[in-house]
């Protein structure tokens, strides 16, 4: 059933309850077997990610010339070392974090990840990424049919969104996704403070308690009622976390510490959404000294920080956290000092069980028409990896689950070996 932009973030899951299907009986062992205490987070760069500006080809002379002024100079690159085709690459001078856990060995960099035809739209790549369907991208998220497929009952925080709205990769048929943005707001609402708020949200679990199975629509409000408050005081013991190194005082630091805090109070969520935006860099990229250096940056302060404080809490091993973009951009700089939208980009995953290093090669950015790596008249990076394939390997190898049958297809053959 096609749901609409609008439907979704309007009425988020709980307007698309459906028929449950049952769980196939080896993901049920699978999850048997220790996935259930797994944590996976999802982090996304919202705007499409200029890849080459964060995994550069240091000695790509046509990446110089097609980049005259955003161009990251060799000397500046965090060496990485090279990929399987010999490529010698570095990460942004901003990424120094990222760079030391690159040397632990548990950051992967899965280069030239999309998917063919790729779009060019925000929102249709969006979707796309989403939903793991560029056929049909306006159904359900690939995570969202994941925790579909939960033997009942199902937590109502076994996921957490921290973004305002929800998020099509957590769209699911039965399963509501809370968004929670911030723990402290996250409380019963109440003009009054003391004993008459608590007796009136005593009042409101009274009233939710009664669900007529007469009244199917009252007991379904009644009963998503029940849910929301049974996970207030759950996250409001999140408030009470304090972290083992200091976060970024910006959103996204804010939220992954958040996360952090969920994962070390044991509430019962597995998997996170978390986001920072920006990444539509038409103008002024400026890659070096202004805008695009302190994406960079905030990326990497805020990664960072939630790495180290999941190892001081020894909380590393069981997470893993997997990033991606709606697309990559175009490989020439345009003439406002920024760069369009383009195709194929690059994906990370950061954990202690991964095996970290360089996945598939990176592109030949010289513009000739027999030059495999690019499309578009050599103007786009060209996929080698199908990002369905990442999910294939998180789906199967982390979570525990089937996914041929999440993915609606079998992408497990071309899976980077990550994990």
């Amino acid at each position: 059933m096609p749901i609409t932009r609008r439907e979704f973030v309007r009425g988020g899951v709980a307007a698309f309850t459906m028929g449950f299907a049952a769980p196939a009986f080896l993901a049920d062992l699978a999850r048997a077997q220790g996935a259930s205490r797994r944590n996976l987070v999802i982090l996304y760069l919202s705007g499409g990610n200029d890849a080459l500006s964060t995994v550069v080809p240091y000695n790509d002379a046509s990446y110089y010339s097609r980049r005259p002024a955003l161009a990251v100079p060799a000397g500046e690159v965090l060496q990485i070392g090279s990929d399987r085709s010999g490529v010698a690459l570095g990460l942004h001078p901003r990424l120094a974090g990222l760079r030391q856990i690159f040397d632990a060995g548990r950051l992967a960099i899965i280069q030239r990840t999309g998917y063919e035809n790729s779009s060019r739209s925000h929102f249709q790549g969006t979707d796309i990424w989403s939903s793991a369907d560029p056929r049909s991208p306006q159904g359900t998220g690939w995570l969202g049919r994941y925790l579909d497929l939960l033997p009942p009952p199902v937590d109502p925080l076994v996921a957490w969104n921290t973004a305002r709205e929800t998020p099509r990769t957590l769209l699911a048929r039965t399963v509501g996704v809370p968004a929670i943005a911030s723990v402290q707001n996250y409380a019963f609402a109440s003009p009054n403070k003391g004993a008459e708020a608590s007796y009136e949200r005593l009042a409101a679990a009274a009233i939710a308690s009664h669900v007529p199975i007469d009244q199917p629509h009252l007991a379904f409000v009644n009963a998503s009622a029940q849910a929301a408050l049974a996970t207030l005081d759950r996250v409001a013991s999140v408030a009470q976390y304090r972290a083992t190194v200091a976060y970024p005082n910006n959103g996204f630091g804010q939220a992954l510490s958040a996360i952090a805090g969920a994962m070390a109070r044991g509430i019962g969520t597995r998997v996170f959404w978390v986001q920072t935006g920006g990444f539509d860099t038409h103008a002024g990229q400026n890659t070096l000294a202004g805008t695009y250096a302190t994406l960079m940056g905030t990326l990497n302060d805020g990664v960072t920080a939630f790495y180290n404080d999941l190892a001081n809490q020894g909380l590393l091993q069981d997470t893993l956290l997997i990033q991606f973009s709606e697309f990559g951009r175009r490989i020439t700089e345009n003439g406002s000092q920024g760069t369009d939208h383009g195709a194929a980009g690059v994906m990370m995953a950061i954990g202690g069980g991964v095996r970290g290093g360089i996945y598939g090669t990176a592109p030949n950015l010289g513009a000739t028409p027999d030059n495999p790596t690019l499309e578009n008249n050599g103007a786009d990076v060209h996929y080698e990896t199908d990002f369905r394939s990442v999910y294939a390997k998180v789906i199967d190898s982390w979570l525990g689950a089937s996914s041929v049958r999440i993915l609606n297809g079998d992408f497990r053959a071309a899976a980077p070996a990550f994990l």
